[in-house]
């Protein structure tokens, strides 16, 4: 398929929860060396460190190529005004350079509040979500507008959800999914949206180490709602899921083994219908960047790496 957006972020990126933790001189850094690597763009999370505003302003300063984007910006955290205003100010500033990822992953089964800040009941994301996009489209401007204007995905899981995202923003940026899903995905965005999908990745020769930590990595997700709703939409029941993540579903959701093994999972998503794959590279330690395994694998998967 054609999609600019494969000239604008490349076919791979990395996506990271690990500079949160990290003192800004390591992030800027970092950043920079990725950039030099020659990723594509750089995906990041937020938790409970920096702020998605804040950490992407910190990333784009220290950088001048690479696409910064967040994966996700939670909507439960920052109401649509604070979120339409910082997104112009950072097209505005990076003209092209960043991408807002949107998501509202705490679900429950009923509404409540997490941190004073209203979290959508379960069965009502899709609704929340298309409310606050169009929230956003109604903040009026009154300073100066990025051009392009920065480009827009969800963090799309579901069909309505998928649906969503192709008709009202750029595209998807799945998260924790399969190739199976990555096909899915582009069946029901159609050819035109874009499709970003995150994938875990293990770089260690030593495959039964590789799994223990791609099995921590799948069983913490589990936990949460929405992720166990979308793998059982892929096929797996309760064999995979109670009692801890199974080898099939450990395999299905997490490359492991050496870079020739993580590129073949690339490969493999991209013949599915996705425009970019971000790694999220696992380690047992995750406090640290992995910057050897992000090293190793620009080596093999980026054929004009610069270093």
């Amino acid at each position: 398929m054609t999609n600019s957006g494969q000239t604008e972020l490349g076919r791979v990126g990395i996506w990271t929860f690990a500079y949160e933790g990290q003192p800004a001189g390591r992030v800027r850094e970092s950043a920079a060396e990725i950039e030099e690597l020659g990723y594509g763009a750089i995906w990041f999370g937020e938790a409970f460190g920096r702020d998605t505003v804040g950490q992407a302003w910190l990333l784009l300063s220290a950088t001048r190529r690479v696409v910064v984007a967040s994966g996700i910006a939670n909507i439960a955290f920052r109401d649509p005004i604070a979120t339409a205003t910082a997104t112009r100010a950072l097209g505005e500033a990076f003209p092209g350079r960043y991408v807002l990822g949107l998501g509202g992953h705490r679900v429950d089964d009923t509404v409540h509040e997490l941190d004073g800040y209203p979290v959508p009941a379960r069965g009502r994301a899709v609704s929340t979500m298309r409310a606050y996009l169009q929230a956003m489209d109604a903040v009026p401007a009154h300073g100066p507008l990025a051009d392009p204007a920065p480009r827009r995905v969800l963090a799309a899981l579901g069909p309505k959800m998928l649906q969503l995202a192709a008709e009202h923003t750029w595209g998807a940026h799945p998260y924790f999914v399969s190739t199976e899903h990555t096909a899915r995905a582009r069946r029901i965005m159609g050819p035109d949206a874009f499709l970003a999908v995150e994938q875990a990745v293990v770089l260690d020769a030593d495959l039964s180490r590789a799994r223990q930590v791609a099995t921590e990595h799948v069983a913490g997700y589990l936990s949460a709602p929405h992720q166990e709703a979308n793998v059982r939409r892929l096929g797996f029941s309760d064999e995979d899921i109670v009692g801890g993540p199974s080898r099939r579903m450990v395999d299905a959701l997490v490359a492991q083994g050496d870079a020739e093994a993580v590129r073949r999972r690339v490969q493999e998503h991209l013949d599915a219908g996705a425009d970019h794959v971000c790694l999220q590279v696992l380690t047992a330690d995750a406090t640290s960047l992995p910057e050897r395994e992000w090293r190793e694998l620009a080596a093999a998967l980026l054929p004009h790496h610069a270093v």
